[in-house]
């Protein structure tokens, strides 16, 4: 079963996948709700827009399981909270899973779960918790036939970076994204390294589970798309971008320039077109 979710996630023509994520509300930081402070009209551009799933919390999925036909994008529901993601860290950090995560992912008809697995300096009981949650979730995914994503987020401190900040060192993140492997995803969604023509490392060591690269914070178009042309270049199954996509002018224009680099393999020039 578990593959026949995944056949709806994954593109038929290309056999890759353009994820957009909006479960920023989630996590209860005021930055994060940029662009999408009205979540009906967010979606509804987003399934005018076409890409392959957008990634939504138990709370909005309804916007997007309640428009009606077959053609609109899969659902990734997003199974864990977390408060990490401030500039000060509070004095109890958390990572926690919300209950029956499989079961609520089935009838909302999900095509994938997603699941954090976090490295954070200095809060190493966020990291047990992250293991917890994904070692409870596998059995559930198993049974379910769910495929379960795992998102390995590599920290920067926040004395450093001041919130949110990831690192994109590669050995670091190749260790993560081991763990992620080792602990059984179906999926792993990746942060890119600061040295993008190193990241077929990342793709070697997830061993042939897919791997789909977060998009992080906002940058230009020309950026976004450049290093989305070679991330793909590097064998990457695909992208799941948020902010760059959400916090855009034009989120649909964005969206189909995305959706044909990915796809239909195409120039950074006549991605631009589409904006």
């Amino acid at each position: 079963m578990k593959t026949y979710r995944l056949q709806r996630l994954f593109n038929a023509r290309s056999g890759r996948c353009f994820d957009v994520a909006v479960d920023h509300g989630f996590f209860n930081q005021p930055g994060f709700l940029q662009g999408i402070e009205d979540m009906r009209k967010v979606v509804r551009t987003l399934v005018d827009a076409g890409p392959d799933a957008i990634q939504l919390t138990v709370g909005q999925a309804r916007h997007l399981q309640e428009i009606r036909g077959r053609q609109k994008p899969s659902l990734v529901l997003r199974t864990d909270v977390a408060n990490v993601y401030g500039r000060e860290l509070p004095a109890r950090r958390f990572s926690l899973m919300i209950e029956e995560a499989m079961l609520q992912a089935v009838r909302l008809d999900a095509a994938c779960v997603c699941v954090n697995l976090f490295q954070i300096p200095g809060a190493p009981e966020v990291h047990a918790e992250c293991i917890e949650n994904i070692l409870r979730l596998k059995v559930q995914a198993d049974h379910y036939g769910m495929p379960m994503m795992v998102e390995p987020l590599v920290f920067r401190p926040n004395s450093e970076a001041g919130g949110y900040m990831v690192d994109g060192d590669l050995e670091k993140i190749l260790h993560l994204v081991r763990q992620a492997v080792e602990l059984g995803a179906d999926v792993i969604k990746a942060d890119p390294t600061d040295d993008v023509s190193v990241y077929h490392r990342v793709v070697e060591t997830a061993a042939g589970i897919p791997i789909l690269v977060r998009g992080g914070g906002r940058v230009s178009d020309r950026v976004i798309l450049e290093r989305t042309q070679a991330l793909m270049e590097q064998g990457a199954s695909g992208i799941v971008y948020g902010r760059n996509v959400i916090q855009h002018p034009n989120p649909g224009g964005i969206t189909r320039a995305l959706m044909g680099m990915v796809h239909d393999g195409l120039s950074v020039e006549d991605a631009l077109k589409h904006i």
